[in-house]
């Protein structure tokens, strides 16, 4: 089974509140490339202008810290066939430690908070700093437990109001990446499945729009 986690990335959508939308144009157009071909075929080439937090995308280390990874640098390991663990906290604000459950169960996994904020996409309500969020209590419980790599479906992994930034700070410090704006994890079971999440290398950004994917077997 396959499960799409990832919203598309659309000319002037709005990702966060301050932040450029895409902007996509086309550079050679079929009508100009039809006349250097022969039988009538033809081509296209666009190209879009955005920024790293636009869409779902990872944050590198190198978002928080400057002498961390980059998305060129992430360790493939923490985004390429990981299993998956789904926190469930729908239409909660605050996704707390407790909420995690068992921290032995998180070592070296895909922690995906499923918050059911991803409803909202493309709306004004997505874009309101009341949205889930992780605490900072969650953050250190993931840290000890070693989680590969940490996702949610909300418009900010941190509380947008409170200015420390204490999951941005403390899963990056850790080297864990960060996912955000991930959508459609109802369709993902708790435990069995492996994500794979691949930002392109470019070097010297620290964040950039991923393919977020979900796959299990059917049992």
């Amino acid at each position: 089974m396959l499960a799409d986690l990832s919203h598309e990335v659309v000319d002037g959508m709005t990702t966060y509140p301050g932040i450029p939308a895409p902007r996509l144009r086309v550079v050679v157009a079929r009508e100009t490339s039809v006349t250097r071909l022969r039988g009538g075929a033809s081509f296209e080439i666009e190209e879009v202008a955005l920024v790293g937090n636009t869409g779902t995308y990872v944050d590198a280390p190198y978002h928080y810290y400057p002498d961390r990874a980059d998305v060129a640098g992430l360790a493939l390991e923490r985004l390429v066939n990981v299993p998956i663990v789904v926190v469930r906290s729908v239409d909660r604000r605050s996704v707390t430690a407790a909420a995690l459950g068992d921290p032995d169960l998180l070592r070296g996994r895909a922690v995906l908070l499923h918050t059911g904020w991803d409803r909202h996409w493309g709306t004004d309500r997505y874009l309101d700093t009341d949205c889930s969020h992780l605490t900072a209590d969650a953050v250190a419980l993931l840290v000890r437990a070693g989680a590969a790599v940490v996702g949610i479906d909300s418009l900010n992994i941190d509380d947008p109001t409170d200015l420390r930034r204490p999951a941005h700070a403390g899963l990056l410090g850790a080297e864990i990446p960060i996912i955000e704006h991930l959508t459609n994890l109802g369709a993902v079971p708790d435990t069995g499945a492996c994500l794979t999440a691949l930002p392109a290398p470019v070097r010297g950004m620290a964040s950039f729009p991923v393919r977020a994917v979900a796959t299990w077997h059917d049992d």
